[in-house]
């Protein structure tokens, strides 16, 4: 029997409902995660094994050979969840208590969805400095290092530093994770539209982290950078933008590849002829307009992926003739997020105990061999394929 149609109240009332659950929920459990011991306790004589005298062994071995570490203590299996709350979500700067729940939540799906411990860990500092030597200091404890919700454009480079520095696994969720799914599901999307990712027209509205590293990725498996065009919320980047050059480094440099497409102006301008939307701006509803996509191309994909609120419902998009529809939340048919891959690629490295797999994800991707790109981005296509795009109605947005 098909699903009943459900109408735009129904539909708005089941947007809120995750939201009006989680107030009480996260109040009734006290959080979401604990930690709890894996080592057997049979009687109090079992401590002097797990502690002392007998874990005095444990640490001259490692003493001994510091590698042992991975396989004598929780280091190989744990990451650190490390924010200073200055850009949660689409809520920005709230603050590092604030931005507990998300890491909270972040441990949760490491541990659910890719069997990895985490610790959140929210700094009360907005220095990028001190964010970079706490990094550092804190590093021996962990497998890896997941950056989150950490603002533009400091972000880049605390990820540079520590990436250069660090012996284990840092990744930028908001960066190297966002870009992942999202080229994934482009791939995807494109493909089930009957079109090609070397030909197809792209509009990237936004271009703070997550957006000029899907764009970077984007043109790295070869999208043309003559058929890309990137908005934030002062226009379309081009070499005419005075405002970029010196201030926003990473804009100007994706505005020197691309120029717009050829466009300027701003949103609709920007839309104008795309093939596809991916959007990672400002949450909506209302930032992207209906009437904003009347120019794109036929059987246009849309991915409005701001959280907690895509920029533009899924009943607006279809309305306008949106072919595939996709936003960030599990609520809605359709998701493209990070959870679809940070996951499985960090069980990958801490299984193998690399620390060079990761940083191709941020800014030196064009250094990478195409071969290597794509098999490690193959786990998130995958997922994608089987869980999300490949579940887009050939006839229109929501699936059924």
């Amino acid at each position: 029997m098909a699903d009943k149609e459900m109408t735009v109240e129904e539909m708005l009332a089941k947007a809120k409902k995750p939201g009006e659950d989680a107030k009480i929920l996260h109040k009734f459990y006290g959080g979401k995660t604990e930690v709890v011991p894996k080592a057997c306790i049979r009687s109090f004589d079992d401590f002097s094994i797990w502690y002392s005298p007998g874990v005095a062994e444990p640490c001259r071995q490692i003493a001994e050979d510091p590698e042992m570490v991975y396989d004598l203590t929780c280091k190989w299996n744990t990451v650190a969840v490390v924010s200073d709350g200055t850009r949660v979500l689409g809520l920005g700067d709230i603050g590092p208590e604030a931005a507990m729940p998300v890491m909270e939540g972040k441990g949760m799906l490491f541990k659910y969805l890719g069997g990895v411990d985490s610790v959140p860990i929210c700094l009360d500092t907005k220095d990028p400095d001190k964010i970079i030597e706490t990094v550092r200091l804190i590093a021996p404890s962990f497998g890896g290092i997941n950056l989150e919700d950490i603002s533009n454009p400091k972000c880049f480079d605390i990820l540079d530093e520590l990436r250069a520095d660090c012996k284990i696994p840092v990744w930028h969720d908001d960066q190297q994770g966002t870009a992942t799914v999202e080229v994934a599901g482009a791939i995807n999307a494109l493909k089930l539209v009957g079109k090609d990712l070397e030909t197809a027209n792209f509009a990237i509205l936004g271009a703070g982290a997550a957006s000029i590293a899907i764009a970077r990725l984007l043109l790295n498996v070869g999208v043309n950078p003559k058929n890309m065009c990137i908005c934030d919320s002062k226009g379309i980047l081009s070499t005419e933008r005075d405002d970029l050059e010196g201030q926003f480094r990473q804009k100007w440099e994706l505005a020197q590849q691309t120029d717009g497409a050829g466009k300027r102006g701003g949103m609709k301008e920007c839309f104008e002829g795309a093939d596809i939307v991916i959007a990672a701006s400002r949450p909506g509803p209302g930032t992207i307009k209906p009437e904003d996509l009347d120019g794109m191309a036929d059987d246009p994909i849309v991915f409005a992926t701001a959280n907690p609120i895509p920029e533009i419902w899924p009943w607006e998009a279809k309305e306008k003739g949106v072919k595939i529809f996709a936003t960030g939340r599990s609520d809605f048919p359709n998701q493209v997020n990070n959870s679809m891959g940070f996951p499985a690629i960090f069980r990958g490295v801490l299984d193998v105990r690399v620390n060079w797999a990761l940083s191709f994800f941020g800014l030196g991707m064009e250094s990478v061999d195409g071969g290597m790109l794509w098999s490690l981005i193959g786990f998130s296509w995958f997922m994608i394929s089987t869980m999300v795009l490949i579940k887009a109605d050939r006839k229109g947005v929501l699936s059924k």
